[in-house]
């Protein structure tokens, strides 16, 4: 069958360019719009007839209306062949499109119209046709809205997010159409269970695995009436009744398959990192990171419609990450995360959605589907912007250059009006490139640089923390330190720094090593009450305020938030405020301990190249999956009570965490 172009190339052989682009652009871009061959013949049968200039009665139009039509409801593909056209030149498109990827009408015909053609368009009769199709289109867009009951995915208009198809889900579609969008007095339902996990679990006498089974409320209530029901039975109490109930309260209790509550319970907490004694102990033992850990317990184990976890691998240890990240890969309903950890949004996320500039985008795929995907929008949009300039600037020469030629006068308004219509382009804002750098401290020394040898520790004889601890490291070295909360990594560094003594064995450390130490908990050494300013000039009195300033400046600290009060500052910056105190003295060796803990991605990527430009030594101490493959080389697992160098480095690590879920029944 004929396509489009095909009828009307051989109904209308004298069909100029510009009318010709004018339908089959209306047949393109709205053909699955029309419901029927009256709707089409309302569009373009007007033009038709002007253009056979008579030849061709009312009956003939609407003939050739209905063929049209057929072609496009028997082949939709077919339709968009209808706008190609030979040109005598190359078009950028992208030049020529509005904010909602449709193309102009006032700028395609003449570009369209090949060369030494001439216009016999009625312009009012094309007018008053773009006004019934968009009028029409207007009518059935209120229509489907209203029959619409389902959610709505709108995006704030770029001129980039119209140059993907496969960005968001919107524009699965087809048709690239994005919408700048004002929502107002609108409504939000949940469903009937809805969890967020909460600061910390407070502390009382109720067993850890106890805490957790109380989530279900469902199966607590059934419990607690089983138990009265009982105990009222045995006490001769019954009034006839309590049988029948307790039977719907078991049959009730084996639906929701009570009896395996607490097994489950207990394997969430386990791959969370409580063994079984500390699963008995109550919840006022555990410390504040501890009692996070079972607050996402409850959570993963309520199983809600959905789970909302802010910074959920802050306060966990790799070995529990690992296992979050298994568990939450065949979770069944919605969760919401915010996170700065890329390895585990890669490994959790099947959407990301981008906060700037006050909206946010909705991109399919992990994190780094992400990075990839917006860094094709923005060039996209880059480079229309830039072809839009060069556009503009070319009918800005034509217009400047005959702007009082009376001839030209006419083309000049036009070529105004033209500029009026085209959509407003913005450059793409690059985003402000995070930047740290640690001044270098590196001289020579003979070995031992730092070294433990046969070292035992312990705050309690009767528990050691290490026993024969041999572990050394030199100018070289870029060392990370895993294992579970509690194995005691804090501890080594601590007597690697010399902070505390070894109850046997020896520490050597060279007489020249300068050791830069950043805890774990580095806001409690700061004063808030102070300016970064005045921090770094009480610490290391004798240099101007400038000096001062270019330090904090390294890290980001500059301008007004170098002189306002630490306690004013975010997380991140409280840090950054922490890494210049850090490096003021210029150390030859760090050792870091969560040094990423607060920081945001960018923040983190740019840590992680100043120590890889550092010229000295690295111990760290981190749970984030990324940061340690690009800083460390070498890998300490902390674990009963010793120290083991892993050959394989991270990977070798995972595998042998992964193989200990599978025997252990974690997964």
């Amino acid at each position: 069958m004929a396509s489009c172009a095909d009828i009307l190339r051989s109904e209308f052989p004298d069909l100029d360019g510009e009318l010709f682009a004018y339908v089959t652009g209306i047949l393109h871009g709205s053909g699955a719009d029309f419901e029927s061959v009256d709707e089409l013949e309302e569009a373009v049968g007007e033009l038709l007839r002007e253009v056979s200039q008579d030849t061709k009665d009312d009956g003939a139009i609407r003939e050739i209306c209905q063929r049209l039509f057929n072609t496009l409801q028997l082949d939709e593909g077919q339709a968009q062949r209808c706008s190609q056209v030979l040109l005598d030149a190359p078009i950028q498109l992208s030049q020529i499109t509005d904010g909602y990827g449709d193309t102009s009408a006032d700028l395609l015909p003449g570009l369209l119209l090949k060369r030494g053609q001439t216009s016999m368009v009625n312009a009012k009769k094309l007018e008053k046709a773009e006004a019934r199709l968009k009028a029409k289109q207007d009518k059935r867009l209120e229509r489907d809205s209203l029959k619409s009951s389902g959610p709505v995915v709108l995006e704030e208009a770029s001129a980039s997010q119209a140059s993907s198809k496969k960005e968001t889900r919107m524009e699965s579609s087809g048709k690239n159409k994005s919408y700048d969008v004002r929502i107002e007095n609108f409504d939000v339902s949940f469903g009937e269970r809805i969890l967020h996990v909460e600061q910390e679990v407070a502390g009382d006498e109720t067993p850890a695995l106890q805490s957790v089974l109380e989530c279900d409320t469902t199966r607590e209530s059934l419990l607690r009436e089983e138990r009265d029901l009982t105990a009222k039975i045995s006490a001769g109490r019954g009034e006839g009744t309590e049988g029948a109930r307790l039977s719907e309260i078991y049959a009730k209790l084996e639906e929701i398959e009570a009896d395996k509550a607490p097994a489950r319970a207990s394997v969430i907490l386990a791959g969370l990192g409580f063994n079984a004694k500390m699963q008995q102990q109550t919840t006022k033992e555990f410390s504040g990171g501890w009692r996070m850990r079972l607050a996402l317990a409850r959570a993963l184990f309520a199983r809600p419609d959905l789970l909302l976890l802010d910074e959920p691998t802050n306060m966990l240890d790799v070995r529990a990450i690992l296992w979050l990240e298994s568990y939450l890969q065949t979770w069944q309903s919605t969760i919401l995360v915010v996170s700065h950890d890329r390895n585990f949004l890669n490994a959790v996320a099947t959407d990301i959605i981008h906060l700037h500039s006050q909206r946010l985008d909705m991109y399919r795929g992990d994190f780094e589907n992400f990075i990839k995907t917006k860094e094709e929008r923005l060039k996209n949009q880059q480079r229309e912007y830039e072809a839009q300039q060069q556009y503009r600037e070319h009918i800005q020469v034509f217009i400047d250059r005959f702007r009082y030629n009376a001839n030209r006068a006419s083309q000049v308004q036009s070529k105004l009006k033209l500029l009026e219509k085209l959509p407003v382009l913005k450059p793409v804002d690059k985003e402000s490139e995070v930047i740290i750098r640690f001044p270098d401290g590196f001289e020579k020394f003979s070995p031992p640089i730092l070294q433990l040898d046969e070292v035992d520790f312990y705050y309690d004889p009767s528990h050691y923390i290490f026993h024969s601890l041999s572990v050394s490291a030199d100018l070289e070295s870029r060392i990370c330190v895993v294992g579970e909360n509690g194995a005691g990594k804090s501890t080594m560094l601590k007597i690697l720094m010399g902070e505390l003594a070894p109850v046997r064995g020896i520490r050597h450390a060279h007489r020249n090593l300068k050791i830069g130490y950043f805890s774990q908990h580095h806001v409690d050494q700061l004063d808030l009450n102070i300016s970064a300013v005045e921090l770094l000039a009480r610490k290391f009195p004798g240099k101007t305020e400038e000096q001062y300033r270019h330090q904090l400046g390294s890290y980001g600290i500059s301008g007004e938030l170098a002189v306002r009060p630490v306690a004013s500052l975010s997380g991140g910056q409280k840090s950054r405020v922490a890494f210049a105190q850090m490096t003021m003295p210029r150390p030859n060796f760090y050792i870091l301990d969560e040094p990423t803990n607060h920081l945001d991605m960018e923040t983190i990527e740019a840590l992680a190249k100043a120590l890889n430009k550092f010229r000295g030594g690295i111990i760290l101490v981190s749970h984030d999956e990324r940061f340690i493959r690009l800083v460390c080389q070498e890998l300490w697992v902390c674990e009963n009570a010793t120290v083991t160098r892993i050959e394989g480095g991270f990977d070798q690590y995972r595998d042998i965490l992964k193989e200990q879920f599978r025997k252990e029944g974690f997964l």
